[in-house]
């Protein structure tokens, strides 16, 4: 080599030396806080962390260098200022109140946005869940789920009202199927200006969707129609409807892949750039002074899946099946169990409870339960029969033994006294079509079997409806000989820090495989305990 060339040879400096052996490499990677260099020397290729890197000298040539990349660097810093968080990632409501009250402030104390899952909980208990929220979490950013009822519209109102009551900040949107005007009016009572001129939304919302044309109408402002409706009853200000066309229904859109509950079970990969590619689209044509954020979820149960996401050009990352099965989760520990010994394929579609009319299906855990079979069993009769009493005999005995494992009669007499209290107008409509009562019936099971897996009712296990997608077997196969394959150990803020320094981690060893270099099998991330204080690693 000549002088001139070995002046000007990039060589390492620092404390220490390269490590060569898997473990040592695997431990220099895992510094996120610090540049790793890949150098080679007297004892070969290693690895080591920290240092300088300088032009001459005599010390270990540097081959490549993966930049200091901590997990709150991921993602949108956008999204992160916009939502008050220190990490772009999102835990997703889980109805029912599955995404709990507990769920949400162990995340929102790290510095992780969470959702409420409101969605079929009464309002007297969300009231209290936002409550609790004010008194516990005060200043921290949390969401709070509003989804799409249909066949419920009431419930849609009660809730914003309640929202709106309680000064909540941000909603989580799920499975619209079209812009409402309760959806609308959440948006839109949250509009000011501040001195500048500058258009203020108070009132935040994170749409999630599955197809490009339901992204397309949350990414436009509100419809002029449903403004001008709300304006003429009253329910907003004049303010607040001229401003209405300035903003996008919702500042984030979250692109739902095959995911648990309410999902198309699209391919992330097929799905993310087409959301992606509407949202650059409208931004050049309404020239917002945020672009919305478009993030991702359905299958993120691994970092590496996390850092594909955001390789992908994610915003902000969202998981769901994967916190179900932590502590926090607002369903029984029986639930939680089968949910750790879940593998990516014991997921498989059955029929919705909340638009069980319209055929919409969600995805289920079918591991240990017969619900997704016996809830595919009522539609087609639902489909077949044009009231309960239009049934043969021998069918409505083996409901009545088999599935309800109760009188029919008595299941609607139960429907008669929960609608009473929730949705007077279902029973009203209801009232001469025998077929509408027969879909309240069926729901009844649909709604109970979802209630049994969350109160743990063991009874009634084979019932047991457990949303959930592959991203929770893709979870416990990463985890399996760790301390997370324990479902007591699982805790959301620790899953939470494990698959964003898992996906740091996974985005640095991809930079220097794309620098040419091969690095040995055993270089994955594996989850160690935490300290939360410091987030380094400590001794199992």
């Amino acid at each position: 080599m000549s002088t001139s060339t070995a002046q000007h040879t990039v060589r390492w400096y620092g404390e220490g030396y390269p490590s060569a052996d898997p473990a040592g490499i695997h431990q220099a990677l895992g510094q996120l806080e610090q540049p790793c260099y890949i150098v080679s020397g007297p004892r070969g290729i290693g690895a080591v962390a920290g240092g300088t890197a300088v032009a001459g000298g005599d010390g270990p040539v540097v081959l490549a260098v993966a930049p200091a990349l901590s997990p709150q660097r991921l993602g949108s810093a956008e999204f992160r200022a916009a939502h008050g968080v220190r990490y772009a990632y999102m835990a997703g409501a889980m109805a029912g109140g599955i995404a709990s009250v507990e769920l949400v402030i162990a995340l929102a104390r790290q510095g992780f946005l969470a959702s409420f899952g409101a969605a079929g909980l009464l309002p007297d208990v969300i009231a209290k869940a936002l409550t609790r929220f004010r008194e516990e979490i005060p200043g921290l950013s949390y969401a709070v789920n509003l989804i799409h009822s249909p066949s419920e519209q009431r419930l849609e109102h009660d809730a914003v009202q309640l929202f709106l009551d309680h000064g909540v900040q941000c909603v989580e949107a799920s499975a619209y199927l079209d812009i409402t005007p309760h959806l609308v009016r959440y948006r839109l009572a949250g509009l000011r200006t501040d001195p500048s001129g500058q258009v203020i939304a108070e009132n935040r919302i994170i749409a999630k969707i599955s197809r490009g044309e339901t992204a397309e109408r949350f990414m436009r402002p509100a419809p002029t129609a449903l403004v001008e409706s709300l304006l003429a009853d009253g329910l907003i200000t004049a303010e607040q409807a001229r401003l209405a066309h300035l903003v996008p229904l919702a500042d984030d859109i979250t692109a739902e892949a095959d995911s648990g509950g309410h999902t198309d079970r699209r391919p992330l990969p097929a799905l993310l750039p087409v959301v992606l590619r509407i949202r650059d689209t409208i931004q050049r044509e309404y020239r917002y002074a945020r672009p919305i954020g478009v993030g991702a979820a359905g299958g993120l149960g691994t970092p590496v899946a996390v850092a594909g996401a955001f390789a992908m050009g994610a915003a902000y990352v969202v998981t769901g099946s994967v916190n179900q099965s932590c502590v926090e989760s607002g369903t029984s520990r029986a639930a939680r169990e089968v949910l750790a010994q879940a593998d990516i394929t014991d997921c498989v579609m059955a029929p919705a409870a909340d638009m069980f009319e319209m055929g919409v299906e969600l995805q289920v855990l079918r591991r240990g339960s017969m619900f997704p079979m016996r809830a595919g069993q009522l539609y087609r009769l639902y489909q077949t029969y044009d009231g309960i009493e239009a049934l043969p005999e021998a069918e409505r005995r083996r409901l009545e033994t088999q599935i309800f494992q109760c009188p029919l009669d008595d299941v609607w007499q139960e429907c008669v006294e929960y609608f009473s209290r929730r949705d007077p107008d279902q029973l009203s409509r209801a009232a001469d079509n025998p077929r509408r009562r027969m879909a309240l019936v069926f729901r009844w099971y649909l709604g109970m079997s979802s209630r049994w897996a969350v109160t743990g009712q063991t009874e009634r296990g084979a019932d047991f409806q457990i949303w959930c997608g592959p991203a929770m077997g893709s979870f416990n196969s990463w985890v399996a000989g760790s301390y997370l394959n324990t479902p007591g150990n699982r805790t959301v803020a620790d899953v939470a820090h494990q698959l964003m320094r898992g996906a740091a981690y996974h985005t640095r060893t991809a930079q220097l495989r794309t620098a040419g270099l091969t690095l040995p099998s055993t270089a994955e991330y594996v989850p160690v305990p935490l300290d939360t204080a410091g987030l380094t690693g400590v001794a199992s």
